[in-house]
Formats: structure tokens, C-alpha cells, sequence
């Protein structure tokens, strides 16, 4: 029984050992140098770029902001300005059904004035007092349209003052940002350039790392130097035989801690010719 368990426990430790992603062998101590100098040259590339484009700071969140916030206050504003002309509408209509309620009513008094019995009166009355009441409807609602287009009319000149100043904003945000960019533009996309001709001269696999990587980070450093004996990305401290294989060149070495890829000052300095 206890051969059994130290059996499993041993297994547990190898697999352990196995799932810890600590040193990548990449073939020959020349090709794997050459890897090294192209992934630290990468990363200079990327960090250009990367200050480049910190530069532009938050503008284009702001821009893309005041531009969310125009559009939802454009919208209420054709939304308010398409219900006043339904009411207008409407308005319209009332206006004509009391017109031709009075025509009725005139047609009615005329009628009054030749019947031939009190029946015929009384009838007639009753439809005088029905046109009447409908008159008397159509002037409410009337009210109420007029009542409601005056608030949404109200309500328009506060959101068009309102949208008038964004756009103001949106404008001087937009020309900062375009004169940034225009600033910026030639040094970026010769750096993209450049970035885009060292990731030809890397495997594929080591390229997807890389990114892989810098994507994780959140200042976008994949490959870093060994600094004061520790890690140049989480600086946590590298123990003496790590920093003696980082500077033998023979193996990619990646920080346990943080996952980056480690080089030492020679390969640093070889980047640079």
C-alpha cells in the first residue's frame, strides 16, 4: 500500500514538473542566439510603437465618447420631432372635425326652423347637442396636442443646446487628435513597416508565443532583460543558475513567475547592430 502511494505520488510531482512552462529548446546555440536578438529586437519595435500611440493619450476614447453621446441626442431629437408632426397631425384633424361639426349644426338650425311637429325639434336639438359635445372634444384634445408639442418643442431647443456644445467639443477633440495623428503618422507606419519585416525572420511558433505574450501583459513587454538579477517584467528574483543558462545562450528561457521571455545584456546589445 505505501509502495502504491509513493508510486502516485511521484507520478503527481512529474506531471506537475511537466505542466510548468519554464525552459523552450528551439534547436542549435547559434540559431537559438539569433532567436533571441530577433525576439528582443521585436519587442523595441513594439514598444515604439507603443509609445507612439500612448502619445494620442485617451483622445480617441473621448472622440469616440462625444460621438456615441451626439448620435443618442441627434436620435431623441428626431424621436421628439417625429411625434410633434403626428400631433400636428392630429391637431389637423380636430381642427377639421369641429369645422365640420359647426356645418352640421348650422345645417340642423336651418332644418329647426321648417319641421313640421315638436318631435321632429327634439330631434333635431339632440344632434345640435351631440355636434356640441363633439366640438367641445376636439377642442380638448386640441389643448393637449398644443400641450404636448409645446413641451417636446421645450424639450428639442434643450437637447439641440445641449448636442450644439458636444459637437463643439467633439470638433476641437477630433482636429487635436487628426493633428496628433498626422504627427505621428509617417514615424508609426515605418515602424509598423519595420515590425512587420523582423516578424518575417521568425519561426511562426515563436511569433505566436511572442504575441501570445505581449498580449497577456499589460505594459505589452514579452521579452525583457535580466536586470539586477531579477526579471525585467515582474522583477521578481531569477536564481543563479537561471541567470547562468540565460547567459549561455543554449535554451529560451521564460520567467516562472510572469511567463516572459528573458535575455541577458550581450543578446541586448547584439540587437542593437
Amino acid at each position: 500500500m505505501a509502495v502504491r502511494q509513493t508510486k502516485k505520488k511521484k507520478e503527481e510531482i512529474e506531471n506537475t514538473a511537466v505542466e510548468t512552462p519554464q525552459i523552450v529548446e528551439v534547436g542549435a546555440d547559434k540559431s537559438i542566439e539569433n532567436t533571441l536578438v530577433g525576439l528582443y529586437k521585436l519587442q523595441t519595435i513594439c514598444s515604439k510603437i507603443d509609445k507612439v500611440r500612448i502619445n494620442r493619450g485617451e483622445l480617441p476614447l473621448e472622440v469616440r465618447d462625444l460621438e456615441d453621446t451626439c448620435m443618442g441626442l441627434q436620435s431623441r431629437i428626431d424621436k421628439y420631432q417625429e411625434a410633434i408632426k403626428e400631433w400636428q397631425q392630429e391637431t389637423l384633424a380636430k381642427k377639421e372635425g369641429i369645422k365640420k361639426s359647426q356645418s352640421q349644426i348650422a345645417k340642423y338650425e336651418e332644418q329647426q326652423n321648417n319641421v313640421r311637429n315638436n318631435r321632429e325639434y327634439d330631434a333635431l336639438s339632440k344632434e345640435i347637442e351631440y355636434e356640441n359635445l363633439e366640438i367641445q372634444v376636439c377642442d380638448k384634445k386640441i389643448k393637449e396636442f398644443e400641450a404636448k408639442i409645446a413641451d417636446k418643442q421645450e424639450e428639442i431647443s434643450k437637447l439641440t443646446a445641449e448636442l450644439t456644445s458636444h459637437q463643439a467639443d467633439l470638433k476641437v477633440k477630433k482636429d487635436e487628435l487628426d493633428e496628433i495623428i498626422a504627427e505621428t503618422q509617417k514615424e508609426e507606419e515605418s515602424l509598423l513597416a519595420e515590425k512587420e519585416q523582423q516578424e518575417q525572420l521568425l519561426e511562426p511558433r515563436m511569433l505566436a508565443a511572442f504575441n501570445r505574450i505581449r498580449t497577456g501583459c499589460k505594459n505589452g513587454l514579452a521579452t525583457v532583460r535580466v536586470e539586477r538579477n531579477a526579471c525585467g517584467g515582474c522583477f521578481s528574483q531569477i536564481p543563479s543558475q537561471r541567470q547562468i543558462d540565460i547567459k549561455m545562450h543554449k535554451k529560451i528561457i521564460i520567467c516562472e513567475f510572469c511567463g516572459r521571455i528573458l535575455i541577458d545584456d550581450t543578446i541586448a546589445e547584439m540587437s542593437q547592430q
